[in-house]
């Protein structure tokens, strides 16, 4: 993790006070597993598998993922938003796999839970995919609720998936117009930005340009789901979070922002340069530039 803030200029944010603090964030995975570098982010767990009270991991995905996002640094591990919350929705099992209408429950429960309570999830954090071609009537639904959630307020982030580098391979819910949609980039420095083959690309059917944003998603360093351990990752999975993080300082410095000015924001953040212009992004976006809203 640690090229991974230097190449976000993460102390832009850590050098005004911003780490995230008070933001909570939903990452709907394969659960949280409490590591030590967890300690004090995990707020709230639903288990949507086996209907288990207390938070765990039984595949390691969704650790690995919350601590991009969040890990307090107590260990190696330091994640881009340290300060933030952490609310874990288990929607996949030991194998990574699991049903579409989980997913969609855990978003609709998310935007019933703003109602009720006044600290509202303002991110979710998806960094699971379906194919685009595979059962129309269950990915409409998976749309919907995710569309849902954002017309609430809510910052839904979304992985392009894995099955690149041919065109229309982002899966959904990554393909919706609202949402952010986030692939992976191999290369880390300045001058040559390379995205990664198996990233998903677009153009989606609709002719909307997805990927939006590419973050690095290669051999990427998080918490294991056993004390002290630590576990190397790679994949369109791992770039998610790191936004996630990013947009978690956002709202850190800019509580008020809804998720369009949140994606404005990004927009005008993007920097393409050192990128193969037939590859049909916005950019890649670091917070020097992202926290300069105003």
């Amino acid at each position: 993790m640690e090229r991974i803030l230097k190449y976000i200029y993460a102390s832009a944010a850590y050098r005004q006070g911003i780490f995230g603090q008070g933001i909570l964030v939903a990452v709907l995975d394969t659960g949280i597993y409490p590591h030590a570098d967890l300690q004090g982010r995990i707020i709230g767990f639903q288990d949507y598998i086996r209907q288990r009270p207390q938070p765990y991991d039984d595949n390691g995905h969704g650790t690995h993922i919350s601590g991009i996002i969040g890990a307090g640094g107590k260990g190696v591990v330091h994640g881009v938003a340290p300060g933030c919350y952490l609310w874990s929705c288990k929607v996949l099992d030991k194998n990574g796999n699991g049903k579409i209408l989980d997913t969609c429950q855990a978003v609709e429960d998310i935007v019933a839970y703003n109602k009720k309570h006044s600290q509202k999830i303002r991110i979710i954090n998806i960094s699971v995919g379906m194919l685009e071609r595979v059962q129309p009537e269950l990915q409409k639904r998976l749309l919907s609720s995710v569309e849902r959630a954002w017309d609430q307020g809510i910052v839904v982030l979304a992985a392009a998936g894995n099955n690149g580098p041919g065109e229309n391979t982002v899966t959904s819910p990554g393909i919706s117009k609202k949402i952010i949609t986030v692939g992976s980039l191999d290369t880390v420095n300045e001058n040559r930005r390379e995205p990664s083959l198996y990233s998903g690309r677009g153009p989606t059917e609709a002719c909307v340009v997805k990927p939006e944003i590419l973050m690095p998603g290669t051999d990427i360093i998080s918490c294991g789901t056993r004390s002290g351990a630590y576990v190397r990752k790679s994949g369109t999975s791992m770039a998610v979070p790191i936004v996630s993080g990013m947009i978690a300082l956002l709202l850190c410095k800019y509580p008020a922002m809804t998720p369009n000015e949140v994606k404005l924001q990004l927009y005008r953040s993007a920097d393409r340069s050192g990128m193969d212009q037939k590859f049909k992004c916005w950019g890649t976006v670091n917070l020097k530039k992202l926290l300069s809203a105003y």
